[in-house]
């Protein structure tokens, strides 16, 4: 499938990866120091350790989350993730599963989002080729959404 020919229909959804101490009110405070700058959390995933816990972030404005986690010395890293609407959350999920199954693209991680505004469910997805998998995906009817589509 030839992926050159496709639209280009936003920005990517940017990932934050920090590292976070494994106590209680870490991922709060993450959230507060956000939160103080009006930028949004809409998606969450923790993966914990004995010693330390990687937080998983989307965010309302990558730009300034970027600027503050430099600004404070918060090491990060961040990755771009394809974030599919599901109408219908069982068969959605599995349909969309499925059409990457078939195409044979590799779903590294995926966690869902918050609610959209519009209160659709949101899956994200880090694959192993970004612009394969959004190609498939919008062909076979997928909503595919992009950062500007989540910024609140």
């Amino acid at each position: 499938m030839e992926t050159d020919s496709l639209i280009d229909h936003g920005s990517p959804v940017r990932q934050f990866s920090v590292m976070l101490p494994n106590r209680a009110g870490a991922m709060a405070a993450m959230v507060k120091l956000l939160r103080a700058s009006g930028i949004e959390v809409i998606g969450l995933s923790l993966q914990d350790s004995r010693d330390a816990t990687v937080a998983r972030l989307v965010v309302s404005d990558p730009e300034s989350t970027e600027h503050i986690f430099i600004e404070k010395g918060i090491p990060h890293t961040m990755c771009e993730l394809v974030v599919v609407s599901l109408k219908e959350s069982g068969p959605g999920l599995l349909q969309c599963l499925d059409t990457l199954m078939i195409a044979e693209t590799n779903i590294d991680f995926a966690y869902a989002l918050l609610p959209s505004p519009e209160g659709q469910s949101m899956l994200a997805m880090h694959v192993e080729d970004y612009e394969f998998a959004i190609a498939i995906l919008h062909q076979s009817g997928f909503k595919l959404l992009y950062q500007d589509d989540l910024s609140r």
